[in-house]
């Protein structure tokens, strides 16, 4: 196979994860994509195994939090939690627009951008019907964009983290250095710009629901073991244990002791969670080994040595038409340890360009997703306006960040 045929292939199956023909799920034509490499010879069977074992930490990690969100989502945690917030409100539509802000921070950093994308959404549909709000997607698209803007505050804020840095992740007071001022502005540049386009929108007053839902044994006990997971997770990237394994082990735990001490049985948040996207992670290796095979990241070598900005923009720019977790990989490759600071310009690429468009990274196409599920819409063309006012400038200073201290 010629390396055109190869950049070919590669890129029918990222441009067909983006449409999902026939309705198929986003793993089918990667995992087509993948198979048409190793049978076609760019890639030996041995060597596609290889690339796919580069991804074990990933896949324990994306699995400890699939569990761990299905869980919440069953036993009404986010639920409960967007209730009380509500409640905090006091009616006022602006404190509410705020508060759902804070808490989809706080569920992005601690349980990844998928959870707030797939989980955290429909928890803010069911606030919006109940205080009756007449337009709730300014709501919503807070769990859209936070899910990308918060996600390089901690290593296991997103899966690409794990899938740029891999076994060379830094540990976490350098993490901090790295990217510690950059997400806080990230966060709240974000925050801003959504307000700005949002505000003639979200004004007045909503209602309280009568009734207002409580937790269960189960919940509560669901909670408790979140925030220890969350606690751990903290010092595992902190003492720089293995965050893949670290997670699947406390979400396997946590499932038991909901098990054992609320009632909820492990079956239905088995058949709950997303097992597709594990094959998807797992073809998008594939495709890399392909594209290391033929030479191209050798030539892209050359690109690496460009100034912190143009490597971030490029880098941001190329998640919304490969899909941030492939370029996630490509980064990886291109960008060895010794040159932290430029692997850590193009992770806030991967991690924050793809709030510029619906096809950036997978937490946004879940989002939308989401949103369908709750008899809503949003077409591509009116987010990618939104994302060219609130992405860029997120960008320019979340890069300013990480180029002040360091």
């Amino acid at each position: 196979m010629t390396q055109a045929a190869v950049l070919l292939v590669i890129a029918a199956s990222l441009a067909s994860m983006m449409v999902r023909p026939f309705g198929v799920s986003e793993a089918v034509p990667v995992l087509v994509g993948a198979a048409l490499l190793v049978v076609f010879g760019v890639l030996t069977p041995f060597a596609a195994v290889q690339a796919v074992g580069q991804g074990v930490e990933v896949y324990f990690f994306l699995i400890g939090m699939m569990l761990l969100a299905e869980l919440a989502l069953l036993q009404g945690v986010f639920a409960w939690a967007a209730a009380r917030l509500l409640q905090m409100a006091q009616g006022s539509a602006v404190k509410l627009f705020a508060l759902i802000y804070a808490l989809a921070v706080i569920i992005t950093v601690l349980l990844s951008n998928d959870a707030t994308a797939v989980v955290f959404t429909p928890a803010v549909a069911a606030i919006a019907a109940a205080a009756k709000i007449a337009e709730p997607l300014p709501y919503l698209l807070i769990c859209a964009f936070v899910a990308n803007a918060a996600s390089f505050v901690l290593p296991i804020s997103n899966p690409a983290n794990l899938v740029l840095f891999g076994h060379e992740m830094p540990r976490l007071d350098v993490w901090f250095k790295l990217f510690g001022l950059a997400s806080v502005l990230s966060i709240m540049v974000t925050y801003v710009m959504l307000w700005l386009t949002q505000r003639r929108v979200v004004c007045g007053t909503v209602e309280l629901p009568k009734t207002m839902p409580e937790l269960t044994q189960g919940g509560r006990w669901t909670l408790a073991g979140l925030s220890g997971t969350a606690v751990i997770l903290v010092l595992a990237a902190w003492f720089g244990w293995p965050l893949g394994v670290v997670t699947f082990g406390l979400a396997v735990g946590c499932l038991g002791l909901v098990w054992l001490l609320g009632g909820q049985h492990p079956r239905p948040v088995l058949l709950g969670v997303s097992w597709s996207i594990l094959p998807l992670v797992a073809g998008l290796f594939i495709m890399v080994g392909a594209l290391d095979s033929i030479g191209v990241m050798s030539k892209a070598k050359s690109f690496t040595h460009e100034e912190l900005l143009p490597i971030g923009a490029g880098v941001a720019l190329l998640t919304n038409v490969a899909n941030n977790l492939p370029i996630g990989l490509l980064a990886s490759h291109l960008f060895p340890g010794g040159a932290l600071v430029r692997r850590a310009v193009a992770l806030i690429g991967v991690d924050l360009g793809p709030n510029l468009s619906v096809t950036g990274s997978l937490a946004t196409i879940l989002w939308m997703n989401a949103l369908r599920r709750q008899g809503l819409s949003m077409s591509g063309w009116r987010f990618l306006g939104l994302g060219m006012v609130l992405m860029p400038p997120a960008l320019l200073v979340a890069i300013g960040g990480l180029w002040l201290i360091n």
